[in-house]
């Protein structure tokens, strides 16, 4: 395993440099305007092959071996170019997380393959493969399940507000989600560690920004309504928090 995260790392590094660091603004304008016919998409993407040339050479010698992951790589970005910067789709998030999450895969299929001494049968046998995914199926759990299962125990307490603040109320709710995603990692990532301390420095930093401004809001309801969803959040992540935590401890006793 430390093998293929010696190559994996490295090819990050060269990707994230090349996506974020060495891109001009001016390329990153021409490829949303443009879309499949701007230059910017094909010299980006010649970019990122030139580039992981570099670290691909310090893990192996053979130059057909280099030369084709290199190509790979310049052709993957050509392509994800064309759908993220297609111009009837927009420049939308999930276009982003979709263009880094394929090519973070593909990184890794690529010091997979480059590292012999690591195979799918000694990753999935290793002492830590449980632990991983037992760590990732609570980080699954308490996005988007939590959300929808906060959303059917919020139904059943709707909002009585008046028609001029029906539309600050849509914007409180809207932005709630994402707060919600937010405040639900960083308490499991803290109650995973063990740092309950930072947990209450989570929820009282919530609580200042948020219901300081439902408190000057003449509506209880709404404020009432952000509570009950705020500690529901809480209560879910920190008992999955807690029950994972439990389970590594015993596996490692």
């Amino acid at each position: 395993m430390a093998d293929f995260f010696t190559a994996w790392v490295p090819f990050l590094l060269a990707h994230i440099l090349c996506e974020f660091y060495l891109l001009p603004k001016r390329c990153i304008a021409a490829k949303r305007e443009h879309g499949y016919r701007s230059a910017a998409i094909y010299w980006h993407a010649l970019l990122h092959g030139l580039v992981l040339i570099i670290p691909a050479m310090a893990h192996s010698s053979d130059w057909s071996l280099v030369l084709s992951l290199a190509a790979l790589t310049t052709f993957s970005h050509v392509v994800i170019g064309w759908i993220r910067f297609n111009p009837r789709h927009g420049d939308k998030f999930g276009y982003f997380v979709f263009d880094q999450m394929w090519h973070a895969a593909l990184l890794a299929a690529m010091a997979f393959y480059m590292t012999d001494s690591v195979t799918l049968q000694a990753i999935v046998h290793h002492e830590q493969f449980a632990d991983g995914v037992m760590v990732l199926f609570a980080y699954l759990l308490i996005l988007k399940p939590t959300s929808v299962l906060i959303g059917l125990i919020l139904s059943k307490y709707p909002i009585a507000v008046s028609d001029e603040e029906e539309g600050n109320v849509s914007g409180l709710v809207a932005g709630g989600e994402l707060i919600g995603y937010l405040e639900r990692l960083l308490i499991l990532t803290f109650t995973l560690l063990g740092s309950y301390a930072a947990v209450g420095f989570v929820l009282a930093a919530k609580s200042i920004f948020r219901f300081g401004e439902l408190n000057k809001s003449a509506d209880r309801s709404m404020a009432e309504y952000v509570l009950i969803g705020s500690l529901v959040s809480v209560v879910i992540t920190t008992l999955v928090g807690t029950l994972v935590s439990l389970g590594l401890d015993v596996k490692i006793k």
